[in-house]
Formats: C-alpha cells, sequence, structure tokens
C-alpha cells in the first residue's frame, strides 16, 4: 500500500536516524493508514560545547545562551537538508500537505526553522523538547502559519530548561501559529503519555 503521508523525524545532538525508530510501533497507528516515516543522519561536525569534539550535529552551539546556542551557517545547511527530503517526498508521489516535520532537541530546532521559512504548505510540524534557533528569524519569516503545530517538553528537563520552550512556544503564536502545548514530568526524554499524544495528534493530522 502506498504511503498517504510521509513524517521526516530529526534525532537530537550526538545521536543518529536510528535513535527515534523504535517509537514508529508504539504509535500503533492503523494499518489502513500507512505512513513513511524518514529518519536522517546529521553531518558529523566539531561541537563547541562538548569541546570540540566531532559528532552527529545539525549545527555547532557555541554556547547555552539565547545568541550563541546555534549557529546560523549550520542551522541553514541542515533546514536546506530538510527542504531536500521533502522534496525527494514530493517526487516519491507524497503531496507537501502530507508531511510533517518533527524533531527532537536540535533536530526540533531545526524543523522548527524549516517550517518558518518553507515555500511548501506542510502537513504539520512537530517540536519536541526544543527551541527557535534563530529568534529573530521568526519576524518576517515567509512560512504558512495555517499548519498543525505540536510541542512537548520536559518540565524537569536538565539540558534544554521548560523555560526555553514555553518561549518559544509563545513565540510562534505571537507569529500567528497555533501551538497544541503539552508538558510532561520528565527530563530530556520522550514519555509514554508524550507517545500517545503525538499518536492522537498524527490520527487528527492525517484523517482530519
Amino acid at each position: 500500500m502506498n504511503p498517504v503521508g510521509s513524517v521526516i523525524w530529526l534525532h537530537g545532538l550526538g545521536a543518529d536516524g536510528h535513535d527515534f525508530e523504535p517509537i514508529v510501533p508504539e504509535l500503533r497507528l492503523p494499518d489502513d493508514l500507512p505512513i513513511r516515516f524518514v529518519f536522517p543522519h546529521a553531518p558529523v561536525r566539531p561541537v563547541t560545547i562538548n569541546g570540540g569534539m566531532a559528532m552527529r550535529a545539525w549545527y555547532d552551539i557555541v554556547s547555552l545562551d539565547a545568541e550563541g546556542r546555534a549557529d546560523a551557517a549550520g542551522v541553514q545547511e541542515s533546514t536546506a537538508i530538510v527542504e531536500a527530503l521533502i522534496a525527494r517526498e514530493v517526487e516519491r508521489g507524497v503531496a507537501p500537505d502530507r508531511i510533517v516535520v518533527a524533531g527532537f532537541s536540535m533536530g526540533g530546532a531545526i524543523v522548527i526553522n524549516t517550517a518558518l521559512h518553507t515555500a511548501h504548505r506542510l502537513a504539520g510540524l512537530m517540536a519536541l523538547s526544543t527551541y527557535i534557533p534563530i529568534p529573530s528569524a521568526v519576524d518576517g519569516s515567509t512560512g504558512s502559519r495555517d499548519i498543525p503545530v505540536f510541542m512537548a517538553h520536559g518540565t524537569f528537563d536538565p539540558m534544554l530548561p521548560l523555560q526555553w520552550g514555553q518561549l518559544s512556544a509563545q513565540k510562534l503564536k505571537d507569529a500567528g501559529f497555533t501551538i497544541e502545548w503539552h508538558d510532561y514530568p520528565m527530563a530530556h526524554a520522550v514519555c509514554p503519555d508524550e507517545i500517545r499524544d503525538i499518536r492522537e495528534w498524527l490520527l487528527r493530522v492525517y484523517e482530519g
């Protein structure tokens, strides 16, 4: 059966494209709703806050303050990777409005940036335990605001404070996006309740 939609799902810092593969069966999506999941690998690059160690990362992080936590050039390079993946799904027969971009942590930052700037009207944006990588890029961004957005964060996340996610969600709301916000009593992770809520959100996105 041909896919009726695609989910392009980006991993976090130091992980790889296999990181979220085990979640797919946990979503328990119906057999009559075939969704293709695409799990790309980030490029290997030195990461400043990790002592310059080379690892899979969608961009460099110089510091953990608002201005230094994402290098703009790396963000744009990885956004272009996602755009190429969207184009490939379109070539494979999936319309842009049936493509969800999803990501965890710095992967989530890249898909937020993609949604802000893509010329496509996507099916939705799923941003988990993450933040807007370049806050100044929100104003004047050209991406469609009329897409479902699922954002979630752990209430005791020691790596990316809950406030970062909340402030990013508010900034996206102020820019015209409608946000479905969830927080969970967890650290920098994904929990069973979150997987359940992602499942329900995906069903609404794809079944209407």
